[in-house]
């Protein structure tokens, strides 16, 4: 049976194997700058996201990205305003607090961060002037960490909350493909989020790419420290082109006219999610919260979990009780409807 664990379990998509192996002779400067596959990848990022004054940066992996992108929008005396389930204050081993940052979490319940929540955070960290930590950015991720896809009316609220505190906004995107390509997303565009946000990252580890992210910086704070805080911190790579290379291939636009790879590689996982979240609902599994996204989430037995697990290596999320469990689900590019309804067939003699 296919693993269900996570959506980068798999190497790469075909296509993005083949333009690596197309290009696996060439000889280019490295790192990025200069490579034509990662300028060309800039170009059709730029174009993607409707402005050509951005920077367009390769970053090795999420972790790497996210600590780059939101220690490099925050000065020593600042911190970021994020949700207490973000990926940033619970499953990055204190990589931001490491770089001698701090995480201002809300008490946001569901991974959306809200207006409200990020006022208190900030009436609290500003109440003293000098002595506390002042909030300095925002960070939210699309998915979130549970699943749920941002919207229009909810993203453009938290952004306008930020721009009335001065604040620039980061998104994590490691899912963004899923989170854009959800019926979920409202008119929420790869566009919008270009237009409003001080940087955010196109995810391609969990995309159906062997490794990278893309990020897209219009903050002139990050847009600075970028360079020297990528190379600081251990997130140069030098082969570079293999970066460019494999998001040229995601977003260069198909001869006949259709939708680019990236996306369509997204909606497969989202398509697949969608039929395995129906299938274990209709024999009798809860669901747990909305996830319109390629990650589901369902509240089990222990005994229901073991069983899945040793199936399809699924991921115990939450521990809810002594009888009781939350356990995720992951589709990726590769998942296959073929490779649902086994599961669900599993399922059938467990509920």
């Amino acid at each position: 049976m296919r693993m269900f664990r996570n959506d980068y379990s798999e190497g790469a998509a075909p296509e993005i194997l083949a333009a690596l192996a197309a290009t696996n002779d060439e000889q280019t400067v490295g790192y990025t700058e200069g490579d034509p596959h990662c300028e060309r990848a800039r170009e059709l990022i730029r174009a993607a996201c409707g402005r050509d004054d951005v920077d367009v940066e390769f970053c090795i992996g999420g972790t790497s990205a996210n600590v780059i992108g939101v220690t490099g929008l925050l000065r020593d005396w600042e911190g970021a305003v994020c949700t207490k389930d973000a990926h940033i204050n619970v499953h990055e081993t204190g990589a931001v607090a490491a770089c001698g940052r701090t995480v201002l979490p809300t008490d946001d319940a569901g991974g959306f961060l809200t207006p409200e929540a990020a006022e208190r955070v900030w009436r609290f960290q500003t109440s003293t002037g000098r002595h506390m930590t002042r909030p300095g950015c925002v960070y939210i991720s699309n998915t979130t960490e549970l699943g749920g896809v941002w919207d229009l009316a909810r993203f453009d609220a938290i952004c306008d909350w930020a721009d009335e505190k001065g604040l620039p906004v980061f998104l994590d995107g490691a899912r963004l493909g899923s989170g854009l390509t959800s019926p979920a997303a409202g008119g929420l565009t790869l566009e919008h989020i270009a237009a409003r946000c001080g940087a955010f990252y196109i995810g391609g580890t969990k995309n159906g790419m062997l490794f990278g992210e893309a990020m897209v910086i219009s903050h002139p704070r990050l847009r600075e420290a970028f360079p020297f805080l990528q190379k600081e911190r251990g997130g140069l790579l030098a082969k570079g082109r293999l970066l460019g290379v494999q998001f040229e291939a995601a977003f260069e636009q198909p001869a006949d006219g259709g939708e680019p790879l990236y996306w369509r590689l997204a909606r497969n996982a989202n398509t697949c999610a969608f039929r395995l979240r129906e299938g274990l609902i209709k024999l009798g599994f809860e669901p747990y919260g909305e996830a319109p996204s390629n990650q589901q989430f369902f509240v089990m037995t222990p005994a229901q979990r073991d069983a899945f697990e040793a199936a399809c290596g699924c991921e115990t999320f939450y521990e809810l009780s002594d009888e009781q469990v939350v356990v995720r689900f992951v589709c990726s590019w590769a998942t296959g409807e073929k490779d649902v309804d086994e599961l669900i067939a599993l399922a059938g003699t467990l509920a």
